[in-house]
């Protein structure tokens, strides 16, 4: 199993078979904070969780009329019914957000297979938030993943984007991409129980024994993942496809030309629609960047990087403070970390109801708080409780990250990001190149590191049954209006850089975030806010110079 994060367009799975210490690479932390908000009794404490140059033309060419192909025109010009939300929660933990009676929901039809438009056909699930005034068009919006739900995240953020013009002026839509949350045929890989048992397994042999038995099991989850979902659909489920199923949504509810948020991994949604129907957009603000030259190799080990850097910061601010369990030299303490997490190799600790946490969980846990500078003090704790044998916080924000409820019940998100992620981009099988990576990875983030050889072990994308639709190039985006890119500096999931290149791929702006956290716009930072929503609205880009930042923890 290799000692790595998850890596979008690339093989790997958040605790799927033969992956490592995950992180959900591109995921909009928001997404989650309305289940992270809130007191968890432990003990005598309380646990609090926060989660928490050339202007563009009119309305980017407005005046032109959108392109659509003529053999899709069935669905293309398509007739909506929309209806109560409360069917479409993809968990029982968002579930409230879904009563509210200001929200409308539908699915919108399209073909399984683009190149047989007359074949079967899939739903994808939309929710809405009409405009309050004198409407601009629809704001599609998308939280990441990938396997992220947008119904989800757009119910939960809703409510604060009421407040602001986008409110007032879009009709807000986020969508579940084909396989996910409420959409239609769902991804489906793993019953709860197999998901239990799959994150209580421990792949940390580097050994030939080690190596053969996590691929065995990488084998098994991608044969679970054909049987119970269908080659067929996992074939179309990549990004491609997503990236036509938007231009599909955009004329079903009257839009001459998209607006859309993409975060995190909805940044490759919203670069792939760029690529694919430039004439159509009017404006995309996109936030914590993937760079799509990248490599698999490549990404995975920027993404290691940026977290290592996510951890120093963590521990720099850690050993300043009373009681930290990494001690008081922030050159030490990926060394004590180490120390207090490597025992959980061999010594899962209890954490009640029969589970346990063991260290690909642990890690987990670490890494979820890792995404956003708030989480901080709450991961402070949650090491502390390892150090002293117990295991419930680090437990706690492993479930979150899994999306697992109370019921023990999971959404599909990472099922869904395990079949998106290995037709997205070519998986690595020469085993001289799986070793690089493995190798490549413990060194970029030693913070996460066994203290044993690195565990070179192919994972379900090498065993996929249908081959990838995407690979790394430059995108061709002639004709697009000037694209917004968001990119922080201490961004852990997607580091700064990729923002920087995306930006100047597109031809585009970009806007500098000085902060500690993956993705910032239109979270309640007054200045980023204010610059998003101009360019939203007015299509009016930051200055050249442009950049803002984030409050310290």
């Amino acid at each position: 199993m290799l000692p790595r994060l998850l890596r979008p367009r690339g093989s790997g799975a958040a605790n799927a078979p033969g992956s490592f210490t995950p992180v959900r690479p591109w995921a909009h932390p928001a997404r989650r904070r309305g289940r992270l908000v809130g007191m968890v009794a432990l003990g005598a404490a309380a646990l609090v969780l926060v989660a928490s140059c050339a202007g563009p033309g009119p309305a980017g060419g407005e005046a032109q009329p959108a392109q659509e192909p003529p053999e899709l025109a069935k669905f293309y010009d398509q007739q909506l019914a929309w209806g109560p939300c409360a069917d479409y929660a993809p968990t029982s933990t968002v579930a409230d957000a879904f009563t509210d009676p200001q929200l409308d929901c539908t699915r919108v039809t399209v073909p399984q297979d683009y190149a047989q438009p007359d074949g079967e056909t899939m739903e994808i699930a939309l929710l809405r938030k009409k405009a309050t005034g004198n409407k601009v068009g629809s704001l599609f919006v998308d939280p990441g993943g990938p396997g992220g739900s947008g119904t989800a995240f757009a119910a939960q953020q809703i409510p604060t984007w009421s407040t602001t013009p986008l409110g007032d002026r879009f009709d807000v839509i986020g969508f579940d991409p084909r396989g996910t949350g409420a959409s239609r045929p769902a991804i489906q890989c793993l019953t709860d129980q197999e998901a239990d048992q799959e994150r209580e397994k421990d792949f940390t042999d580097p050994s030939p024994a080690g190596v053969a038995a996590a691929e065995a099991n990488a084998e098994q989850y991608a044969d679970r993942c054909t049987e119970r979902t269908g080659a067929d659909v996992l074939a179309n489920v990549g990004t491609r496809d997503v990236a036509k199923d938007m231009d599909v949504m955009r004329a079903a509810v009257g839009d001459q030309k998209m607006t859309y948020a993409g975060f995190s991994y909805g940044t490759e949604l919203g670069t792939a629609y760029a690529e694919a129907f430039p004439q159509n957009v009017r404006a995309l603000l996109l936030d914590g960047a993937i760079d799509p030259t990248q490599t698999t190799i490549e990404s995975s080990v920027s993404q290691n990087a940026g977290f290592q850097l996510a951890f120093d910061n963590f521990a720099k601010d850690c050993t300043s403070r009373p009681n930290c369990p990494l001690g008081t030299d922030p050159g030490q303490a990926t060394r004590a970390f180490q120390t207090i997490m490597q025992q959980l190799i061999d010594k899962p600790v209890p954490v009640g109801d029969g589970r346990t946490l063991n260290f690909t969980d642990a890690q987990t846990g670490v890494s979820t708080a890792l995404y956003v500078s708030e989480y901080w003090p709450i991961l402070q704790q949650g090491i502390s409780e390892v150090a002293n044998g117990q295991g419930r916080i680090l437990k706690i924000l492993a479930d979150t990250y899994h999306e697992r409820d109370e019921q023990g019940r999971y959404s599909n998100m990472l099922q869904a990001f395990q079949a998106i992620s290995c037709v997205n981009q070519p998986p690595v099988t020469d085993p001289a190149e799986v070793r690089e990576l493995a190798e490549r990875s413990d060194q970029a983030a030693p913070f996460r590191s066994t203290g044993r050889a690195p565990v070179a072990a192919k994972d379900p994308c090498a065993f996929w049954p249908v081959p990838p639709t995407s690979e790394p190039h430059v995108p061709n985006v002639q004709g697009l209006p000037p694209a917004l890119v968001v990119s922080v500096t201490g961004d852990p999931a997607t580091p700064y850089q990729a923002g920087v290149d995306l930006a100047e791929q597109l031809g585009g702006s970009l806007l500098k975030v000085n902060g500690e956290q993956h993705t910032a716009a239109l979270q309640g930072d007054p200045c980023i806010d204010k610059l998003a929503i101009d360019y939203l609205v007015d299509l009016k880009l930051p200055p050249e110079d442009a950049e803002c930042t984030l409050p310290s923890t």
